[in-house]
């Protein structure tokens, strides 16, 4: 009874302070329900989320809401467990009030959730969730996230152009790693490729040096790091440590803040492409790069463009198509062009309910900061 009360209280207090002098009092806010990580050892990828959420909500309501009425969220941290996402799943779909649900950031934690929005037609829109069948849950699951389908043949297309063919993988010993690494092998592959050596890694291992010196003795030109940010930092900084100096390329989980803290000096050259990178020219990004840092006194990364997409996303489905549950999923269908700062614009595919025609930047860790690739091979 405590908790559901200090629940109602913040969902009072959250109600009051995003709804502008504008709008009436007897309206009440629009709600979206947030499944995703504020403890635990992804918690950055949630804290990241919140400033994305919280620029794009500060814009809506300004300009008047969702037709007259405050947009805001409920935020349940599941830690990106797939035992708790289920629990919030249930909480969420019982919320009359709740009308769509965004997360959670892992996709086995996602899709063991699916089957519950699926069977209440409440969309769940996983705007991090890459894995090839997390759509494949039903007409109400859709993601604006790249396909790892995709994103695994443009990595592979970026150890081709800096000139790697015999590739050695570090990857993370879950469905999403395991998938992720398939893709990228057989990618690589097909490019002229060769992948050396494999190995995996749990999600809560610390010591990494027997597989590092395992991948070592296959004579590889470079590694291949399928990890988030915690992990692959780890990872890196142990490969290092082990006077290994070869190129590496990482899938673009690992880009955030906390990679180039918690990696120190070890992770400068790390390469990764991204669906959002704040140097981008284009006069939308850049306007979000300065509404960004104006709020937050930091530069925005890819999950602070993701979430601040997904929201300004969804407002303009509401706007335009309604704000009961089945509108929301027939307006994902319908909404063209829609603009974007990962995408420059947004329209579904309505077979995969992806976005069409992903793009991605091509980046690298230099001097202790993230920065654009500027092309050249790498060479041992």
């Amino acid at each position: 009874m405590i908790a559901l009360r200090r629940r109602e209280l913040l969902l009072g207090a959250m109600a009051a302070g995003l709804a502008a002098p504008a709008f009436a009092q007897s309206k009440d806010p629009i709600l979206i329900g947030v499944s995703g990580p504020l403890t635990g050892q992804y918690a950055q990828y949630g804290a990241q989320w919140k400033k994305g959420f919280d620029l794009a909500l500060d814009e809506i309501n300004a300009s008047g809401g969702i037709n007259g009425r405050p947009l805001a969220y409920v935020f349940e941290d599941t830690q990106s467990d797939p035992r708790q996402t289920v629990t919030v799943a249930r909480k969420f779909v019982a919320d009359e009030r709740i009308v769509v649900e965004v997360g959670d950031f892992s996709s086995a934690a996602s899709m063991a959730a699916s089957p519950i929005y699926q069977a209440a037609q409440m969309v769940q829109f996983g705007f991090t969730n890459s894995h090839p069948d997390f759509t494949k849950g039903g007409d109400f699951i859709w993601s604006n996230a790249v396909n790892q389908k995709d994103e695994m043949p443009l990595l592979a297309d970026f150890l081709r152009d800096l000139g790697l063919k015999k590739i050695a993988v570090l990857h993370l010993n879950s469905d999403w790693g395991r998938t992720a690494k398939d893709l990228l092998v057989e990618a690589i592959k097909q490019r002229g490729g060769e992948v050396v050596g494999s190995e995996a890694y749990l999600a809560d291992e610390k010591d990494f040096r027997s597989a590092i010196v395992r991948l070592r003795g296959t004579n590889p030109d470079s590694i291949a790091l399928i990890s988030y940010y915690p992990d692959g930092a780890q990872l890196t900084r142990q490969i290092r440590q082990a006077g290994i100096t070869l190129p590496i390329v990482a899938g673009g989980s690992i880009y955030s803040p906390k990679f180039l803290e918690l990696g120190g000096a070890d992770v400068n050259g790390v390469l990764t492409t991204v669906p959002f990178f704040p140097d981008d020219p284009r006069p939308l990004v850049q306007k979000f790069v300065k509404s960004f840092e104006a709020k937050f006194s930091a530069e925005p990364d890819a999950y602070n463009g993701r979430a601040y997409d997904t929201i300004i996303l969804l407002a303009g489905v509401m706007r335009q198509f309604g704000t009961d549950r089945k509108a929301i999923k027939d307006g994902l269908a319908k909404i063209k062009d829609v603009p974007s700062v990962v995408y420059g614009k947004v329209t579904f595919d309505t077979e995969t309910r992806r976005v069409a025609n992903p793009l991605v930047s091509r980046i690298e860790v230099k001097n202790g900061k993230w920065a654009a690739y500027e092309g050249g091979k790498v060479t041992r």
